[in-house]
């Protein structure tokens, strides 16, 4: 059957999700309750196929700590496949959304369809990071951009330079991330240009800023909760998180 295969082509802009009402490019407005919705309903998708989804978030996390040895670069690299790899996750719950299962070959459906569009979203997730070098080197030159890759003795004689371009990144961030949210299902699922799907990602984000707190907030106490004992609890709320993220989507762009 088609929605067991994971190289299905994505479903074009006018589908719906299964189960859901038609697409609304600029997103629905819904009351803060439904933040807790959204984890919940991310939980029992986890629940169908829980031991696939801990092994999808394995091997991603594999991926980033491979990436992440490579000096400078692969912080770059980590950034610009977020949503590449994000849209293997997205693809991975329409399938089990449609009654099929989850396979790890979803987890590289990313880079198999929409790659150059969703690396272009990739670009934009640099943002922070980018503000954090250029803020260093202009408060104190090369030389505390040499000393960020020089281990922590270095990073402690920085000083309040680090500090305040540190906090300038975490300011960028909040929009940055906004904006990337829903960018690669609006991507994948919908046919909608990078630019826009920002676009359409920060504005959804925005109109429901009262629930987006309150589900960063409910995050929050499950990313404290499932850190105590030696974080074991995160191998389920690393991935239910991720499972969030199209849970939401669906509901503020598809009503369901």
């Amino acid at each position: 059957m088609s929605e067991n295969n994971p190289y299905q082509p994505p479903v074009p802009a006018t589908a719906t999700v299964a189960g859901a009402g038609n697409f609304d490019a600029g997103g629905r407005t819904v009351d803060a309750g439904h933040a807790w919705t959204w984890i919940t309903s991310a939980f029992s998708m986890f629940m169908k196929q829980p031991g696939m989804w801990v092994l999808l978030f394995i091997i991603y996390f594999a991926c980033c700590v491979l990436l992440g040895m490579v000096p400078i670069l692969g912080g770059f690299a980590n950034l610009l496949l977020l949503p590449v790899f994000g849209a293997g996750f997205m693809q991975a719950c329409r399938v089990l959304d449609e009654g099929g299962e989850v396979a790890v070959e979803h987890l590289f459906f990313g880079f198999k369809n929409k790659t150059g569009d969703l690396m272009f979203i990739g670009a934009f997730a640099c943002v922070p990071l980018v503000v954090v070098i250029v803020g260093m080197l202009i408060a104190g030159g090369a030389g505390i951009f040499a000393a960020l890759f020089s281990g922590t003795a270095a990073l402690a004689t920085l000083g309040v330079s680090v500090a305040l371009a540190m906090l300038a990144g975490i300011i960028v961030s909040v929009p940055v991330y906004m904006a990337l949210w829903f960018a690669a299902p609006l991507v994948l699922f919908d046919g909608v240009a990078p630019g826009a799907a920002l676009k359409a990602s920060f504005s959804a984000c925005l109109k429901n800023v009262i629930a987006f707190t309150l589900y960063a907030i409910v995050l929050a106490v499950l990313f404290v909760a499932g850190s105590i004992p030696f974080g074991l609890g995160l191998i389920v709320v690393l991935p239910v998180t991720l499972i969030s993220v199209y849970t939401a989507y669906r509901e503020i762009f598809f009503g369901a």
